[in-house]
């Protein structure tokens, strides 16, 4: 079984190759969210697509979920973005899954820009 590190790298090669051939910047995120699950799914990862996470309150399960990008092999957790320009509020929203989830490691993924290797951002909740 593979480590939350591995299953990383194989988000980053995988997040690259849809930008390459996507031909870079530029599209919504949802075309380079269905094209990277492609590239998961070939790959040999498992992954969920749009899950919902009920959020307990005190007790009290609250109305509206959170709703994850992308659960990678159920250890990583995706959130595609295509922003010109990035705001790390991203990276701050991942930390508060993650911590809400008890998961530790995700990738925000920002294919807005032009070399989307500068666009992924690592988001680790004590790993």
């Amino acid at each position: 079984m593979m480590d939350e590190n591995e299953i990383s790298r194989i988000i980053v090669d995988s997040a690259i190759e849809v930008h390459r051939v996507l031909g870079g910047p530029g599209l919504l995120e949802s075309v380079y969210e269905e094209a990277l699950v492609y590239e998961l799914n070939q790959r040999g990862l498992s992954l969920k697509r749009q899950v919902s996470v009920p959020l307990i309150y005190k007790g009290n399960s609250l109305s509206t979920p959170l709703r994850l990008d992308l659960f990678v092999a159920d250890k990583v957790i995706v959130e595609c973005k295509s922003m010109t320009t990035y705001n790390t509020i991203f990276e701050c929203q991942l930390l508060t899954y993650l911590r809400l989830t008890g998961l530790k490691l995700g990738l925000v993924i920002n294919f807005g820009e032009k070399l989307v290797s500068k666009g992924i951002h690592r988001v680790v909740n004590s790993l």
